[in-house]
């Protein structure tokens, strides 16, 4: 019931705005046609996360002024992370969906310069928030994680992405 809920508001967002923008070739194209364009993506994103979220009940999740949200399933007392930090971290990344994207192979590790490196700001912050040892899960919008472009690889453009993340240790 709350689900029909989520969706009737959402909806409402998203077609009923005296804001709405068509995005057409050769159209006028402006900065406030952009914002509200981002605005509706943003909500309707928001939308489908909480949507996601109220099927898992379980999953205690906090959320950050960014959108990130986050939930540190299995804590531990290591060392805190920071930029310029390299983060050993093992990892599953799915879309919304249930879409599997990415993960690490058993007994290995990927390395993440923390705060330099190529790697999308949404993982950034959200490998800040761990300690060596922590288990994690993360919904990362949007916005914070691959945008517009998708990774050009697995990943489609504006999608959410559920990181499930191991911090294993660190290196300076």
């Amino acid at each position: 019931m709350r689900a029909w809920l989520y969706i009737s508001i959402g909806m409402s967002f998203l077609s009923c705005s005296d804001d709405e923008v068509l995005v057409s070739p050769g159209g006028n194209w402006n900065n406030r046609n952009s914002s509200v364009l981002n605005k509706n993506i943003a909500q309707k994103e928001e939308v489908n996360i909480d949507l996601y979220l109220e099927m898992r009940p379980k999953w205690q999740m906090q959320k950050t002024g960014s959108g990130l949200r986050y939930w540190i399933y299995e804590s531990s007392s290591g060392d805190s992370i920071y930029s310029g930090d390299v983060a050993e971290v093992e990892y599953s990344v799915e879309l919304l969906d249930g879409t599997k994207c990415y993960a690490t192979a058993d007994d290995e590790y990927k390395e993440v310069l923390v705060g330099q490196s190529e790697v999308e700001s949404g993982l950034q912050e959200a490998i800040k928030l761990l300690s060596t040892g922590d288990r994690a899960k993360f919904i990362i919008p949007s916005h914070i994680a691959h945008g517009l472009l998708g990774d050009l690889n697995k990943i489609p453009p504006l999608r959410t992405l559920v990181i499930d993340l191991t911090l294993l240790g660190k290196t300076k």
